[in-house]
């Protein structure tokens, strides 16, 4: 290594620190995570408005057959009388 040619000791004493590509190093990391945090929290909004979607559907179903059986009952007890 090149540290051992200088005769020895630490290689901060020799190079200098980039404190600004360590910087840029922590912000790139710290945008990351976010970003997945972010990704995370939209795929658990997406499957609960996946589940309210089915809910929803399943209430005017449940809605449009109650209307149906009464117009049939309806229709049954006319024929009936």
């Amino acid at each position: 290594m090149s540290g051992s040619a200088r005769g020895g000791g630490s290689r901060f004493l020799y190079e200098p620190f980039d404190v600004a590509h360590a910087r840029m190093d922590v912000h790139e990391r710290i945008t990351q995570e976010r970003w997945s945090q972010l990704e995370r929290r939209l795929n658990h909004i997406e499957v609960t408005l996946d589940r309210l979607e089915r809910r929803i559907w399943l209430a005017v179903y449940g809605a449009a057959s109650l209307i149906m059986a009464d117009i049939a009952y309806g229709l049954i007890s006319i024929s009936v009388s």
